[in-house]
């Protein structure tokens, strides 16, 4: 799989501090992204948001806004799903990135990690989805692991998708085993099936009863 770093660009300059107000409201208006990285002689000092560029007067520079430059950045080694968490965070389109030395480097944008996502065999490998749920102190991810694997299953990928202070929902895509022995063995420790599954002979059975019970009481 493609390194995530080789989605980092330059196809746009970063803005220099010094720039006008004006030709800053140019470049966003031509880039369309929610913000863009400003330099002070070569070094990163923040990034300026299209919000707030709109209400900034034409005729100033940058540099006399520098107190509303947002300082969010990424390292050219974090692996992509702390880049999405910091994407989500400052509602972000576009993260500079920076290495080690703090030397400006480029920018990701968010699209392009959205598609390196799409990359992963968690979405790009056939497979079914199941969600499960159990009281926060009682589940387990090694237990989960363990149910699927016990079962011939092989996991493409989990991960925690709901809590809250009395349960947790985790989602995972199987590529391997009998989806309907895995959803069973989920229920014998005591974990609740979310997902919804055709395979799922408990809840056939459920709704077959269910429509004979209806039907003996119209008759």
């Amino acid at each position: 799989m493609t390194e995530i770093s080789s989605y980092i660009t330059n196809d746009f300059k970063p803005l220099e501090i010094d720039v006008s107000v004006a030709e800053a409201q140019n470049i966003f208006y031509e880039l369309k992204h929610s913000h863009f990285p400003v330099l002070e002689n070569g070094t990163y000092v923040g990034s300026i948001s299209n919000e707030d560029l709109e209400n900034f007067e034409a005729d100033k520079s940058l540099a006399d806004y520098r107190y509303q430059f947002e300082g969010f950045f990424v390292r050219d080694d974090m692996n992509w799903l702390d880049i999405l968490e910091i994407f989500a965070k400052n509602n972000a389109t576009l993260l500079p990135v920076l290495d080690q030395n703090n030397s400006y480097l480029g920018y990701y944008e968010l699209e392009s990690i959205i598609k390196f996502f799409y990359e992963t065999p968690f979405l790009k490998e056939e497979g079914g989805i199941i969600i499960v749920k159990k009281s926060m102190l009682d589940y387990s991810m090694s237990q989960i692991t363990q149910i699927v694997e016990s079962n011939n299953g092989k996991l493409l990928g989990l991960f925690v998708s709901e809590s809250d202070y009395s349960s947790v929902s985790v989602t995972m895509k199987i590529s391997l085993g009998e989806i309907n022995e895995i959803i069973q063995s989920f229920r014998r420790y005591n974990y609740e099936i979310i997902s919804v599954h055709q395979e799922d002979d408990y809840i056939n059975i459920l709704k077959e009863r269910s429509d004979y019970l209806d039907k003996y009481l119209n008759i």
